[in-house]
């Protein structure tokens, strides 16, 4: 019996990257870039949902980003859904890619916070790694609005006040921990 040696070869063929498609996009003129976007926006609601946000078109630009979070962290039980924190960070992540803009980004981490802790406080005690990612959140959002101007610091103040207080009776460290971080933000209150 004779034994065939196989070898297998890579493909020569490399994965596409950014480059390769800007490379291809150089050659496309202003109507077929338009195309390119109206078949973009017309195949996902990602897309929609991201390039309404990145041209500031509609009402509303947070409001998809919204309700990302908020299903995502507030889900219906009835229907054994399942919270997804990750979701609701790659809401805020989509929303920061699409626009950058600032007090849109506080907005959705606060709420991110505040529908965490209404659901737990409507539906009962969470785990600890749910506490946590509203924790990093919390955190994230003191950070951030610190670094805005007075208006927004005395808009935004009673919100994050009111997640310390709303949190009293919830378990894992988790009221500690949150008025541990709003006093180190605000020493003087």
């Amino acid at each position: 019996m004779s034994v065939t040696k196989t070898t297998n070869k890579k493909s020569d063929k490399k994965k596409p990257t950014w480059s390769d498609i800007k490379k291809a996009l150089a050659d496309y003129d202003r109507p077929a870039l338009i195309g390119l976007i109206a078949d973009l926006y017309s195949s996902n609601p990602q897309n929609k949902t991201f390039l309404h946000a990145r041209f500031s078109t509609g009402n509303d630009s947070l409001k998809p980003y919204l309700k990302i979070i908020d299903d995502a962290l507030y889900p219906d039980i009835y229907k054994n859904k399942p919270v997804q924190i990750a979701k609701a960070k790659k809401a805020i992540s989509d929303y920061t890619k699409a626009t950058g803009e600032t007090k849109g980004i506080l907005e959705l981490m606060v709420f991110f916070v505040e529908t965490g802790t209404k659901f737990t406080v409507n539906c009962g005690d969470m785990y600890e790694e749910f506490y946590f990612a509203l924790e990093r959140m919390y955190d994230k959002a003191l950070d951030l609005v610190l670094t805005m101007d007075e208006e927004t610091i005395d808009e935004y103040y009673n919100r994050f006040e009111d997640l310390v207080t709303s949190t009293s009776d919830i378990g894992w460290g988790y009221h500690d921990t949150l008025e541990e971080m709003f006093h180190n933000a605000f020493p003087e209150e």
